[in-house]
């Protein structure tokens, strides 16, 4: 399978984690919320369109990657 290799992608991954983190830090939403969130996200890339269907796949299992690893959330 190709590498995507998207800088900006990649930035925009690391800053809407830190985002999630300190929403929750700062009990602003819950880690249940959170992890809705990562889902409503794996949704809409499993059920967009084919146009893109590898990049759609790709994304779809990095996303169900973290959910299942939990690692950009930190326990309560």
């Amino acid at each position: 399978m190709t590498v995507y290799n998207d800088i900006s992608g990649t930035a925009a991954l690391a800053i809407i984690e830190s985002l999630l983190l300190a929403l929750n830090d700062h009990k602003v939403l819950p880690q249940k919320e959170i992890i809705g969130v990562l889902q409503d996200a794996v949704a809409a890339h499993e059920n967009a369109p084919q146009v893109q269907e590898a990049l759609n796949r790709v994304v779809a299992d990095l996303i169900h990657s973290i959910l299942a690893g939990g690692s950009t959330l930190r326990p309560q």
